[in-house]
């Protein structure tokens, strides 16, 4: 089995791809059960954001693992894949590693940086593990993830640019309002984490009175009880829309919550500037063009507004990932010598135990405990032999190219072992890098 990473994001695709391609919380399930039951994948993880949908697998080949991935994806979207194609990237073996290391770390960010992007991708982890779609390779891969990410945070000062894609979208919202977001007043429609983000950072930026309202009034009730915000029930949306400065939709609703008419029946009382987070957008796209509409989604963010901290931030976040990648390779280099060896002492062990069986037809004269001497001495000096070679050849093979000695231990003593996992990278095939 191998690493593959297959994905779309702000990158290479816009908004009116990735929200065809996002998966909805209910749906994960499901998409990683229809994944793992493909011929080529092992493992599955799925991470779906605002601005990305990757599939992280351990696949049993390339072009095979690929395309059953693609296939999915496909059929999920609606999208063809001769069509989906040139949207994704692809990343494989040692690849596969970086980036994701790269991901959690917020290198691969909108807002380079941000931290949110860890919980997401928690969030994916204990998904697949709540269906079993994550093997050995995988939970190994997620858990030294999580760990990078939150080392890069840790270590550095990363996350100064910016904490989220809320803090740039606020960014662009300071400009149109001239520079000052403080006394203006906003409306938070969603309480998923999004939006308790939204709620956090608004806060955080002296924006009030602010408002929340959710589906769930319950949900609201209790976010806006932790900020000092206050809770309008959903059926009062339009009443507040007309009342506030700012508004920031974030929901998880597969249909536009914000429609053409719903906007301009607001708009005739004041402007409005609307921060849609939401993939599938909130904003309906005929609603563009309203006058008194501005409206920031992530595909206008995506268009520049990014924010980028010091280079030498940046640069030291990438020697943390290029040093956790060498030690991930490591690790996963001596998991895959580990079958051979063991195949290496179950042979000696058969070697032993037949000589055994040839002793006590020579000499029936030996006693129990005179056959059992014997065998333990056997057992005793194949297992001092082999002792030191073993131990070596898991040292050697953690370092770089260590996977000849692998091969060159089943082929010296003839050993029948499944191929293992590698992290050999190959050449990307397909998509965008």
């Amino acid at each position: 089995m191998n690493l593959l990473s297959i994905g779309a994001s702000y990158r290479t695709a816009d908004v009116a791809v990735l929200e065809r391609l996002a998966i909805a919380e209910p749906a994960v399930p499901g998409l990683l059960q229809r994944l793992v039951a493909q011929p080529y994948v092992g493992e599955a993880v799925v991470v779906s954001t605002c601005n990305r949908v990757e599939v992280y697998a351990a696949v049993s080949g390339f072009h095979g693992g690929l395309g059953d991935i693609c296939n999915v994806l496909s059929e999920h979207s609606g999208i063809p894949a001769s069509e989906l194609a040139g949207h994704l990237y692809v990343h494989y073996g040692e690849a596969a590693v970086r980036h994701s290391f790269r991901v959690s770390s917020g290198l691969d960010s909108m807002v380079v940086g941000e931290a949110q992007i860890l919980g997401q991708l928690r969030d994916a982890y204990h998904a697949a593990t709540e269906v079993d779609s994550a093997g050995r390779l995988l939970h190994e891969l997620m858990q030294q993830a999580l760990r990078v990410g939150k080392r890069a945070h840790a270590e550095t000062g990363i996350d100064r640019a910016g904490q989220s894609v809320v803090t740039a979208a606020l960014d662009v919202a300071a400009e149109h309002l001239g520079g000052n977001l403080a006394g203006r007043s906003a409306l938070v429609i969603g309480a998923g984490a999004m939006g308790a983000l939204s709620v956090a950072t608004l806060t955080r930026a002296g924006v009030g009175p602010l408002r929340i309202t959710n589906r769930s009034y319950d949900r609201a009730d209790r976010l806006a009880e932790a900020y000092g915000a206050v809770a309008v029930p959903y059926d009062e949306l339009d009443r507040s829309l007309a009342e506030v400065d700012i508004v920031i939709t974030a929901t998880a609703s597969t249909e536009p919550v914000l429609t053409r008419d719903r906007l301009a029946e607001a708009l005739a009382v004041k402007d409005l500037i609307v921060l849609d987070l939401a993939v599938p957008r909130d904003v309906a796209p005929d609603a563009a063009g309203l006058p008194g509409l501005t409206v920031v989604d992530i595909d206008s963010l995506a268009a520049g507004r990014r924010s980028h901290p010091a280079a030498a931030e940046t640069l030291a976040v990438e020697q943390i990932v290029a040093t956790e990648v060498d030690n991930f390779l490591g690790w996963l280099r001596g998991a895959e010598i580990a079958p051979t060896v063991a195949a290496l002492r179950t042979r000696a062990e058969e070697v032993v135990s037949a000589e055994m069986r040839k002793l006590i037809a020579r000499r029936p004269e030996f006693t129990e405990e005179q056959r059992a001497d014997v065998s333990r001495t056997l057992h005793r000096v194949v297992q001092q032999l082999l002792h030191s070679p073993t131990v070596r050849v898991r040292q050697l093979a953690a370092e770089p190219g260590g996977d000849q000695y692998a091969a060159l231990l089943r082929e010296l003593f003839d050993l029948d072992v499944p191929l293992a996992t590698s992290a050999n990278a190959v050449p990307e095939i397909g998509g965008k890098p």
